[in-house]
């Protein structure tokens, strides 16, 4: 499932470099957001999602409306970067 950025986020930027997918961007107001079409859950790249690991107040969280299994998130990966072959899988 794709991750979602919750109402602790207070628009440090930090998840921005971290996120190799391109998904998060500046949301409304202080706030970021995540395009749940780039989203991966960092699926291909790292084995845990770099936007929760790098959040000093966990902003980043599951989005439950978005839900995608495994498969689905690294043939969404694959998608996104066909030149790439996932470094974690």
């Amino acid at each position: 499932m794709a991750y979602k950025i919750n109402d602790n986020c207070f628009g440090c930027g930090r998840c921005y470099a971290e996120c190799r997918n391109g998904a998060i961007r500046e949301g409304d107001g202080s706030k970021s957001a995540i395009n749940p079409d780039r989203c991966t859950e960092c699926v291909g790249w790292y084995k845990t999602p770099r936007c929760f690991d790098c959040c000093y107040v966990n902003a980043p969280e599951p989005d439950p409306a978005h839900k995608e299994s495994r498969e689905e998130l690294l043939a969404k990966f694959k998608k996104l970067h066909p030149n790439k072959n996932p470094i974690v899988v």
